[in-house]
């Protein structure tokens, strides 16, 4: 592969690259007569992307992917200019990001939702647990998530006021309408929950960090449910990138079987591809950013 990538470590070492500044902030021709493209992720070692570089170059496309080591960068590097797209979040974490800094990043594609699951080591299913406590990670996003899986699963019941919440608290749970109670702990934490037998709602990295396969899972959230929407991964660009055709075109090559193939192996097979429109993705952030006000 020829695949060029950078890494940037904070927003500092961005701005000081004077490779990427100078760079022009629209898709620019190659010296071959090819697009550019310069792309930011964080996860830019994974095999999805060596596929999507051969698909771009078969369409006439040069990524430049740049790797960052945060969560924050990314979007802060795009609305300076320094990137002409990212792709590496969900629209929660967008709508969160353009609440807090007063921005209008768009969302131009949709790629896939990794599903959150319970896992209840030497159980196949949900019988007998009635009663359990399950551990779920106490960070305020992937909580508010792990309980409306529970929702899914008909475990927990929300208080009334609650209900169709995106990221609902324990407060927010009727006990006394409920099968299980919850137990919040550090992330990390919740996959030595499950090493002693106690039911736990655990993220993919954990998962994979653990040698938990994901294909255990006793429940997870449907990706077709309302409630799954928020963690919706998406392509995002600025407002005046929204309708280049050559960031259309990588959406489009996102959804190639060489890249699902790619992505599903990253994944282990967990990964579920999601195709929404732009319009359709815009709507779901704009209630998002609502709610997030």
């Amino acid at each position: 592969m020829n695949l060029r990538r950078t890494v940037a470590t904070g927003l500092a070492v961005l701005l000081s690259a004077t490779t990427l500044v100078a760079c022009s902030s629209d898709s620019s021709s190659s010296s071959s007569g090819d697009v550019t493209i310069r792309i930011g992720t964080t996860d830019s070692t994974k095999k999805a992307w060596s596929a999507m570089e051969d698909a771009a170059k078969e369409n006439g496309i040069n990524l430049e992917i740049t790797n960052f080591s945060d969560y924050s960068t990314p979007n802060l590097a795009l609305s300076q200019d320094q990137i002409d797209v990212n792709q590496f979040q969900h629209l929660k974490f967008l709508a969160e990001y353009n609440t807090g800094n007063n921005d209008d990043l768009t969302p131009v594609g949709a790629t896939e939702i990794v599903p959150l699951a319970l896992f209840w080591k030497d159980h196949s299913d949900l019988n007998g647990i009635e009663g359990k406590s399950v551990a779920i990670p106490n960070d305020p996003s992937n909580q508010g998530r792990a309980i409306n899986v529970l929702v899914q699963a008909g475990l927990i019941t929300l208080k009334e006021e609650a209900k169709g919440l995106v990221t609902p608290a324990p407060a927010d749970i009727d006990e006394g309408a409920s099968k299980v109670s919850v137990t919040p702990v550090d992330a990390a934490q919740t996959t030595a929950a499950y090493g002693e037998g106690t039911p736990a709602i655990i993220n993919n990295s954990f998962l994979d960090r653990a040698g938990i396969d994901p294909n255990l899972a006793v429940f997870q959230d449907n990706p077709d449910s309302t409630e799954a929407e928020p963690y919706i991964n998406v392509f995002v660009t600025k407002q005046d990138k929204k309708d280049d055709p050559n960031i259309a075109k990588l959406v489009e090559l996102w959804h190639t079987q060489p890249v699902q193939d790619a992505i599903a192996e990253d994944s282990k097979g967990t990964s579920v591809e999601v195709q929404r429109t732009p319009e359709e993705l815009q709507s779901i952030l704009d209630r998002l950013e609502q709610q997030a006000q």
